[in-house]
């Protein structure tokens, strides 16, 4: 496994790669690696002779007030995990290679980027969007994979493909979870264990919406209500949202009709954590 810290080193490793006829898998991550990215690299390696892993820890995707500079790192453990889920180089550039002293070119979307995350988290996506397009370039892959815990993201890097003519296979993998239900995260780190325990009403809340939409319940009111009042019986947990949209326009809907994205944000303490559910597929 090869570690590269340059564009110029992704492009010739796999320009090299193409001219043997092997396909390319591509996983972007911002590092501190979980059994959720070993997922992702994993399924990668399965479908593709050779994949590449990037750990950038982007900047354009973070509020003022959010946790930049917190965020975890732990390159070690990350370098263990690619190596053993079979990944063929890692890519780990410096902010100064993404980028440069006078950057000023960015991608931006409208519409599926209005709601949830979007709303909540302003030029979240920009920053998801523009750091993605530029790894979509550098890498050149075949196929790249997301996880459904970020649905949102997963719709928002669907249709900037489509919409730009990017010949790249976007692969959505499922949310890989804790035995207690919460879905894997580098920020669970932050949660002490009274918090990590509250935590867990997120994904009851969510539990609570699939149980009663098989009950025949599909007013989306009456679903949001059920669920808020739920998250807000746990003292020291904060509600960010609780919506529920089309999975593909990410637009709130009053009625349930597959698909649906049943999404909610949360605070425990400081933490933001999110997490859903998809109705339908």
């Amino acid at each position: 496994m090869k570690i590269t810290d340059t564009i110029k080193e992704v492009r010739e490793n796999v320009k090299a790669w193409r001219t043997e006829g092997l396909t390319v898998g591509f996983v972007p991550t911002m590092g501190y690696l979980h059994e959720g990215h070993q997922s992702l690299i994993r399924m990668a390696a399965k479908e593709n002779d050779r994949v590449v892993v990037s750990i950038f820890i982007n900047p354009l995707q973070f509020g003022e007030k959010e946790d930049l500079d917190n965020y975890p790192e732990n390159f070690e453990h990350d370098r263990n995990i690619c190596e053993l889920e079979g990944a063929a180089l890692i890519f780990r550039p410096s902010r100064e290679e993404m980028y440069s002293k006078n950057f000023c070119s960015y991608v931006d979307m409208t519409g599926l980027t209005d709601t949830l995350c979007g709303k909540s988290r302003p030029n979240h996506f920009r920053g998801v969007c523009t750091v993605v397009t530029k790894l979509f370039n550098a890498v050149n892959p075949d196929r790249a994979y997301f996880g459904w815990k970020d649905a949102q993201q997963v719709a928002v890097v669907k249709r900037m493909v489509s919409d730009l003519n990017m010949d790249i296979e976007i692969v959505a993998c499922e949310t890989i979870r804790e035995a207690d239900g919460l879905a894997k995260s580098s920020r669970n780190v932050h949660l002490n264990s009274e918090e990590r325990k509250a935590a867990t009403i997120l994904q009851k809340a969510l539990k609570l919406a699939e149980k009663k939409i098989a009950s025949g319940i599909r007013t989306s009111r009456d679903i949001q209500k059920a669920m808020i009042e739920m998250i807000d019986s746990e003292a020291g947990v904060k509600i960010d949202y609780v919506e529920i949209v089309d999975l593909e326009t990410m637009k709130p809907i009053s009625d349930i009709e597959a698909p649906a994205l049943i999404a909610a944000a949360i605070y425990v303490g400081n933490t933001r954590l999110i997490d859903n559910y998809i109705y339908g597929i």
